[in-house]
């Protein structure tokens, strides 16, 4: 099937405002979905608190972290620090999309609604870290005042066109991202927690991409360039996380989240979903941006390819050594 989207004006017509006011009425209703559809849940009924303990400190039955008290794989570990740091950046996060979205009418009760329901992820993540044990607890402390302190700066705050694109893909590439960890931790319970907020970002996720979908009926060229720019530049939000390339290269060989992953269940689903290499009627402008989404993304699938070639080798040189 072949979309064709009409132009309601030329692309310099579109501004920031505009394109706020023309969606208001799609960013309502997607609103009433997700109310209707989305399930309150509650932090504390996920976290195993029989098995806390005190810390040292004010405590004099203290017990201090030891490595050997977590239940967690190391990965899990890795995983699980990253995925917490990113959500910890949650002030930030608002203020980004306040500051583009608004604060008033249906924008604003979204953006108020999304931040109330992604607060429960960093709530969760960290009782279920500190009652487990499954971390160095005064690490992960330092960690998250070292990563907040420097704040963060969305690549994508100079345009909504393109921070609509953005979190289109990357609400499904943090649900990918916490469910692959909850498989890889080794715990029922911490893989039952992430599941449960997986769900909730890919409800999030399914409300930015009908948002762009959207987009790319009214504004097509412009929403196409964006997409473009969005999917070619993509980085994960908490990138600025102390060791976050060296934790990305041990969740890339862990599976929990690499190249392969990102082209085949974050990118090609939603490219997929809204048709975006087939919609018809664009500008020059669209025209160029949709042939190099195209191109990029068949470049990624062959990099991709030499990824996982890489990562099968490795996994055989292990066996090997196992077996020897």
């Amino acid at each position: 099937m072949t979309l064709t989207s009409p132009h309601l004006d030329s692309s310099a017509g579109w501004t920031d405002a505009r394109l706020l006011y023309a969606l208001e009425e799609v960013v309502e209703k997607e609103l009433n979905r997700h109310l209707k559809v989305v399930k309150d849940w509650m932090p504390h009924e996920y976290v195993p608190w029989s098995d806390g303990r005190n810390f040292p400190g004010f405590f004099e039955d203290g017990q201090a972290w030891d490595p050997s008290q977590s239940k967690v794989t190391d990965i899990g570990k890795t995983a699980l620090v990253v995925n917490l740091l990113t959500e910890d950046n949650l002030p930030s996060y608002h203020h980004e999309i306040a500051s583009l979205f608004g604060r008033d009418g249906a924008w604003g009760t979204w953006v108020h609604r999304w931040t109330a329901e992604e607060g429960r992820h960093g709530i969760v993540m960290r009782d279920y870290l500190l009652a487990s044990r499954a971390v160095d607890p005064d690490k992960l402390e330092q960690f998250r005042m070292s990563h907040m302190s420097e704040g963060f700066e969305s690549d994508n705050r100079h345009s909504m066109l393109h921070s609509v694109a953005y979190v289109a893909f990357q609400e499904l590439a943090t649900r990918i991202s916490h469910r692959n960890t909850g498989h890889q931790s080794g715990d029922p319970v911490c893989d039952r927690m992430l599941a449960r907020i997986a769900l909730d970002e890919n409800l999030h996720m399914i409300f930015y991409r009908n948002l762009l979908k959207a987009a790319l009926e009214i504004a097509p060229d412009l929403a196409m360039q964006a997409v473009r720019d969005v999917v070619v530049d993509f980085r994960m939000p908490g990138h600025g996380i102390p060791g976050f390339e060296r934790a990305a290269a041990q969740m890339a060989i862990g599976e929990i989240y690499n190249m392969r992953i990102h082209h085949d269940d974050v990118l090609e689903p939603v490219i997929r979903h809204l048709k975006v290499l087939e919609i018809s009627g664009l500008g020059p402008d669209g025209l160029r941006a949709q042939e190099e989404l195209g191109l990029f993304m068949n470049g990624l699938d062959t990099e991709a390819a030499k990824f996982d070639a890489k990562l099968a080798a490795r996994k055989a040189r292990m066996a090997a050594r196992a077996a020897g």
